[in-house]
C-alpha cells in the first residue's frame, strides 16, 4: 500500500506539471497583444486553439489507450507540453503561434488518459476515491501555480523568459523514473489486466453519458465562479488584489474539499457524497451573494469546498461504471466534460453583457441543479442501499 500511495504521489506531481502549462497562454495573452499587435480575437482565438485540442482529442487517446494499446509514455508527455509551451516565446509568426499552441495541447491531452489510467489500476479497492483524489488535485495545484510562474518568467525576462519554465517538466521525469514501477513491469501489469478483461462486457455508453454531461454542468459553474469572481467582488467594493486572492482561497478550499470529500465516498458511497455536496453547496452559495462581511466570507469558502469536492469523486465513479475502458472515461472526464464546461462560461458571460455580473453570478443555481439531477438519474448503485440489503 505504502509503495503505491508513492506511486500515485509521484503520478500527482507530475499532474500538476504537466497543469503547469495549461494557462501559460492566458497569463501571456496581455504580452503577446502589446509586443505583436494581436487584436483580442486573434489572441483569443489561439487560446481558443488550445482549449479545443486538447479537451476534444483526450477521449479519442483514451480510446487509443483501452482498444489499441497505444500511449505516450507520461515523462514524455510532460516534455511534449513543457517544450512547446516554454519555448512559445521565441514564435514571432502568428501560424507557428497556433501550431505550437497545438502541439503543447496534445502534450497535455496525452497524460491524462495514460497517467489516470493508471491511477486507476493501482487505486483499485477500498481506498480508490482517497487515491484518485491524490492524483487530480495534483492537477488543480498546477493550474493555480502555472500563471504565477509564467507572470514571473514573463515579466522578469519577456516572454523569451518562460524558457525558464521547462525546468519543472524536465524535473518530473526524472522523478518517475525513481517513483514509478520499471517499465518492464508496467507493461507486463497492462497485458495482464488486458488479458483478465471480459471482452463481452460493453461500454456503459448511456451511464457514461449521464455522467459526463453531469460533470459539465458542475464544470460550467467552477469554471464561470473563477472566471467572473473577481469582477464581481471588485464591483462590490473590493479591491482588485483581495478579489483575486480570494479567488486563489476559495480553489484551495476546493481543492482540500476534494481530498476529504473522495475519503468520505469511499465510506458512504460516490453517488450519495456528490449528490450531497451538490445539494448542500446551494444554501452556502444563497448566502454569499445575500449576505456582507465575515459570513459573505466564510459562505463563500463553503460554497467552494462543497462544489469542488465531488470532482475527484465523479472521476473515481467513472473508473468503476467502465473498468474496461478507464482510458477513455478519463479522457471523457478530464478533456470532453472539462472542455465543455469552459464552453458554459461564454454563456454567463453572455448573460452578464444583456445583464449584469451580478445577475450572471447568481443564475450559475441553475446548472447546479441541472447538474444534480442528472447526477441522481446517472446509473450507478446506491451504497447505502447495498449496506441494508
Amino acid at each position: 500500500m505504502e509503495k503505491t500511495t508513492r506511486s500515485i504521489l509521484g503520478l500527482s506531481a507530475a499532474h500538476m506539471v504537466n497543469d503547469i502549462y495549461s494557462p501559460v497562454l492566458p497569463a501571456i495573452l496581455p504580452l503577446l497583444i502589446l509586443q505583436n499587435g494581436y487584436s483580442y480575437f486573434l489572441a483569443g482565438l489561439i487560446v481558443t486553439a488550445y482549449n479545443l485540442s486538447s479537451s476534444f482529442t483526450q477521449p479519442v487517446v483514451g480510446w487509443l489507450y483501452d482498444k489499441k494499446n497505444i500511449r505516450i509514455p507520461i515523462g514524455a508527455s510532460v516534455m511534449i507540453s513543457a517544450f512547446f509551451m516554454s519555448f512559445i516565446g521565441f514564435v514571432n509568426n502568428y501560424y507557428f503561434l497556433i501550431i505550437f499552441a497545438v502541439a503543447g495541447a496534445l502534450g497535455h491531452a496525452f497524460f491524462h488518459p495514460s497517467a489516470l489510467g493508471l491511477v486507476s489500476r493501482m487505486a483499485a479497492g477500498a481506498n480508490r476515491g482517497r487515491l484518485t483524489s491524490l492524483f487530480v488535485v495534483g492537477g488543480n495545484l498546477g493550474f493555480a501555480i502555472g500563471p504565477i510562474l509564467a507572470g514571473l518568467a514573463a515579466g522578469g525576462f519577456g516572454l523569451h523568459g518562460l524558457a525558464l519554465i521547462i525546468i519543472p517538466g524536465i524535473a518530473i521525469v526524472f522523478l518517475l523514473r525513481k517513483v514509478l514501477p520499471p517499465v518492464s513491469e508496467l507493461e507486463t501489469d497492462y497485458s495482464k489486466a488486458n488479458e483478465t478483461k471480459d471482452k463481452s462486457v460493453k461500454f456503459p455508453y448511456i451511464p457514461i453519458t449521464f455522467l459526463v454531461t453531469a460533470s459539465a454542468f458542475r464544470a460550467w459553474v467552477i469554471f464561470a465562479s473563477v472566471a467572473y469572481l473577481p469582477t464581481f467582488l471588485a464591483q462590490n467594493g473590493m479591491s482588485v488584489i483581495m478579489a483575486n486572492l480570494l479567488t486563489s482561497v476559495m480553489l484551495m478550499a476546493g481543492v482540500a474539499g476534494q481530498v476529504i470529500g473522495a475519503g468520505m465516498s469511499d465510506k458512504y458511497g460516490r453517488k450519495e457524497y456528490i449528490l450531497a455536496s451538490l445539494i448542500f453547496c446551494i444554501p452556502p452559495f444563497a448566502l454569499f451573494l445575500l449576505t456582507t462581511g465575515i459570513i459573505s466570507l466564510i459562505s463563500l469558502m463553503a460554497f467552494g469546498y462543497l462544489l469542488w469536492s465531488s470532482f475527484s469523486v465523479s472521476v473515481a465513479m467513472s473508473h468503476e461504471m467502465a473498468p474496461q475502458g478507464t482510458g477513455m472515461v478519463s479522457g471523457l472526464m478530464l478533456g470532453l466534460a472539462v472542455g465543455a464546461g469552459g464552453l458554459g462560461v461564454a454563456v454567463t458571460g453572455y448573460i452578464a453583457d444583456m445583464t449584469s455580473v451580478s445577475t450572471a453570478f447568481g443564475l450559475l443555481i441553475i446548472p447546479v441543479v441541472i447538474s444534480f439531477l442528472l447526477f441522481a438519474v446517472t446509473p450507478y448503485p446506491w451504497k447505502s442501499i447495498r449496506q441494508k440489503i
